[in-house]
């Protein structure tokens, strides 16, 4: 099969279409999928450029797994003896390693079956970011009905999934976000949108009970003015290590403010909960680009330029 592999760290031109063996089902609980369609996940950029916590992981001084991808869309092809979810021909999508390529084996606990009214495109969208805001928010937030919530990097794929997703749990949603982001922004049911180049929300005097960083460009300290009696501080970017020991220490042992670091837990209840969410037209993924799978160099730059607009995809089969 094609795939698109990295033999060594570096930057987007480490990235090649490459021929490597088809995967087959070798534990009776995973499914074969022929991928039509794949997300291109900022983890897939600091994993390419071997930012040091990823090497941590992934080897080093080469990586030892050298197929990106975390999200999937596709067609069943085969089945494990003991998959009774799924069957041969059954539409999916969810979380998966090495999802670049034309097949993957995924377990069958971190996919589902596809939204009734979303595209293979779509549906490889959601399943990382939207996951991870909504754990973020439902979870470790312990978002409810009435609480404020801001969100920070708004229009990026985490963080416009987490604007829609406050919304769905009853907050009242501040998005911040550029000029040019700001009106589709509030198209996904953003209360109040702030320009982060015309003003700094930590400099208005409004408090908010959970201030979700999902683009991983504000500290706990920047935000603790803004955080109510009991607020929490939420980022995402935990392959960003350079402020978290610290703010996790503050923020766990001083004063009932807290900050807390949060990485997505892919399963198949929250899939199917946002399977749902789509199908009532409560959430929607908003693409930017689409790539097919010999334009990876070009997918990978967009993705570095941290200026994405919602999500990009790669379209495979």
């Amino acid at each position: 099969m094609k795939a698109a592999v990295y033999k060594s760290y570096g930057s987007p031109e480490v990235m090649e279409i490459r021929d490597v063996d088809k995967p087959f089902i070798k534990d009776e609980d995973r499914v074969l999928i022929k991928v039509v369609s794949a997300s291109v996940n900022q983890y897939d950029n600091l994993f390419r450029k071997g930012y040091f916590p990823t090497r941590i992981e992934n080897g080093l001084i080469k990586p030892k797994v050298q197929i990106l991808g975390i999200d999937v869309s596709g067609t069943v092809e085969a089945i494990g003896k003991n998959v009774q979810k799924f069957k041969v021909g059954d539409h999916v999508f969810g979380s998966c390693s090495g999802s670049h390529a034309e097949y993957v084996c995924p377990k069958q606990s971190v996919i589902t079956i596809m939204p009734n009214n979303s595209t293979f495109e779509e549906a490889a969208a959601i399943p990382c970011a939207a996951q991870t805001a909504l754990q973020a928010l439902r979870d470790v937030g312990k978002v409810k009905a009435g609480d404020k919530v801001l969100i920070y990097g708004a229009s990026g794929g985490v963080g416009h999934f987490a604007v829609q997703l406050a919304v769905y749990l009853g907050a009242e949603v501040t998005a911040v976000c550029s000029t040019l982001n700001m009106e589709w922004v509030k198209n996904l049911g953003a209360h109040h949108v702030i320009d982060y180049t015309e003003e700094d929300f930590a400099r208005n005097g409004k408090k908010y009970d959970v201030i979700l960083d999902a683009v991983g460009k504000r500290t706990f300290f920047s935000c603790l003015r803004s955080l109510t009696e009991n607020g929490i501080y939420i980022t995402e970017h935990a392959l960003y290590p350079k402020y978290h020991p610290i703010q996790l220490m503050i923020g766990s042992v001083i004063g009932s403010k807290k900050a807390k670091i949060h990485l997505a837990k892919p399963n198949d209840a929250d899939l199917v909960l946002l399977r749902v969410l789509m199908e009532k037209e409560k959430l929607r993924p908003v693409i930017e680009k689409y790539f097919p799978l010999h334009e990876i160099v070009e997918a990978h730059r967009h993705i570095e330029s941290g200026r994405t607009k919602g999500k990009v995809v790669l379209t495979i089969g």
